[in-house]
């Protein structure tokens, strides 16, 4: 039992994390404090509960490792967030560079492989499910990232390789619902799908939709967990076979009838319905502790200490660069001083 918690505490961990992905840049690190404890109380473990901790939802909707739970929870809850916080700097909303792409290469890296041990331990056993999900998390994974590289260089006539992560990214988000209860050729076409429909929504209709451009969601959140998290949620009710989640669930009575078709309608049903309520709830209550924490302390940084950075917020630099601002002590100047020529050289002129 204390394993079982520990890896539930890890999954709810990962999901403020990845809400705070929509916030960076501005929100109040006194407001995050508060944040964080309410959000994880009141929105995360309610939607977790419902779906896989006995809750009215449990027996209806397939969420095998929390494309709904972690992914479209935390998409939403941080899209409606960051509208409850505000937008950055105007100049740092036009120009926000990576910071290291070569760091990031190695969090996706162990982001990938982080993925294969919650996909695949999600069954709590090594067996067929395990195994399929792990299989199928890096066919999906794959097939994504070719699939949204491709398309950057179709329309952008070259490839990215922070374009690569986010299909990356979204197709591991797309077959987390699914992983060991779907085919292998339909983790291929998930994969298609998921490095296709969200990269439309981010490098599509984020630009041209007023409603997206009005929310600063920093990291594009909402794009890489709340649409690939649903469309992997859809899509597993499409695709789910009966068997594997007899084995998975241990005779639990999902919609699935023996006429495929109509077992796949009707499950895709229950799957937008748990869709709809994970969205509901996790927008209105987020909403709600914003808006509480508002009457208390500042939900965004003040114009100064945007400006200043993490110096300002925490008394301390990401990167201490040498000459960046630094103020060096008058024992060091030595080194701004003229270079001269030894003595001892002088003399054998």
């Amino acid at each position: 039992m204390a394993d079982y918690v520990y890896y539930q505490f890890v999954f709810a961990a990962i999901t403020v994390i990845l809400l705070a992905g929509s916030l960076l840049g501005r929100m109040n690190f006194y407001a995050w404090m508060l944040f964080v404890p309410l959000w994880l109380t009141f929105s995360y473990t309610v939607g977790a509960f419902s779906l896989w901790g006995g809750g009215f939802l449990e027996k209806y909707v397939i969420d095998y490792a929390g494309g709904y739970v972690i992914h479209l929870s935390s998409g939403v809850a941080g899209f409606t967030a960051a509208y409850w916080v505000g937008p950055r700097l105007s100049h740092d909303r036009q120009h926000f560079p990576p910071n290291n792409i070569t760091h990031m290469l190695g969090g996706a890296g162990f982001l990938w492989l982080g993925w294969t041990g919650f996909n695949g331990g999600s069954p709590f056993a090594a067996n067929l499910i395990a195994s399929l999900a792990i299989l199928n998390t890096h066919l999906c994974a794959a097939m994504s990232l070719l699939v949204w590289v491709s398309l950057d260089m179709i329309v952008y006539k070259k490839s990215s390789v922070v374009g690569a992560v986010q299909g990356m990214i979204t197709g591991l988000v797309c077959i987390t619902p699914g992983a060991g209860i779907v085919d292998p050729w339909a983790a291929i076409l998930m994969g298609v799908l998921s490095g296709s429909i969200p990269w439309y929504t981010m490098m599509v209709l984020h630009g041209r939709s007023a409603f997206f451009q009005s929310v600063d969601d920093t990291l594009g959140v909402f794009h890489t967990h709340a649409v690939a998290g649903l469309l992997g949620g859809i899509l597993s009710g499409i695709f789910a076979q009966k068997n594997l989640l007899k084995m998975m669930y241990s005779g639990e009575t999902y919609s699935l009838s023996d006429i495929w078709l109509l077992g796949a309608v009707k499950q895709t049903g229950f799957q937008l319905l748990g869709a709809l309520f994970i969205t509901v709830w996790n927008a209105v209550v987020t909403s709600l502790i914003c808006v509480l924490i508002s009457r208390f302390v500042e939900l965004r940084m003040n114009e100064e200490d945007l400006e200043i950075g993490d110096d300002a917020v925490h008394g301390e630099e990401v990167y201490a660069l040498w000459g960046d601002g630094e103020r060096m002590p008058t024992s060091h100047r030595r080194w701004q001083m003229t270079p001269r020529i030894p003595s001892i050289c002088l003399r054998h002129r």
